[in-house]
C-alpha cells in the first residue's frame, strides 16, 4: 500500500540542477520535498507528499482530517520526534 501523507509548503527554491525544492510542513517536522510535479503550487498550499515527491495539492480542511485521523491512529508520532541539525 502507498502512503501520501499532507505538508504545507513553507519554502521554495531552485537547485542548482533547477529542479524546484520545497520546504513542507508535515505537523512541524520540516522536510526536503520535490515539487516539480506541481508547478502550480506555492507557499502556504498543502499537498500531499509520497517518498519525497509532491503529487497533488489538496485543501487545508481535508489535509487537517487526514492529520487527525493520523493522530487518533497514533501514527503521527514518528513526526513529532526531534530530527538532527
Amino acid at each position: 500500500m502507498c502512503l501520501g501523507v499532507p505538508g504545507q509548503i513553507v519554502s521554495i527554491t531552485e537547485s542548482v540542477e533547477g529542479l524546484r525544492m520545497g520546504r513542507v510542513s508535515f505537523a512541524g517536522l520540516i522536510k526536503e520535498v520535490c515539487l516539480a510535479y506541481l508547478p502550480e503550487a506555492g507557499v502556504g498550499d498543502y499537498v500531499i507528499v509520497h517518498v519525497g515527491f509532491a503529487i497533488s495539492r489538496v485543501a487545508e480542511a481535508e489535509a487537517r482530517e487526514v492529520f487527525a485521523y493520523l493522530d487518533r491512529m497514533g501514527e503521527l508520532a514518528e513526526l513529532t520526534l526531534p530530527q538532527p541539525e
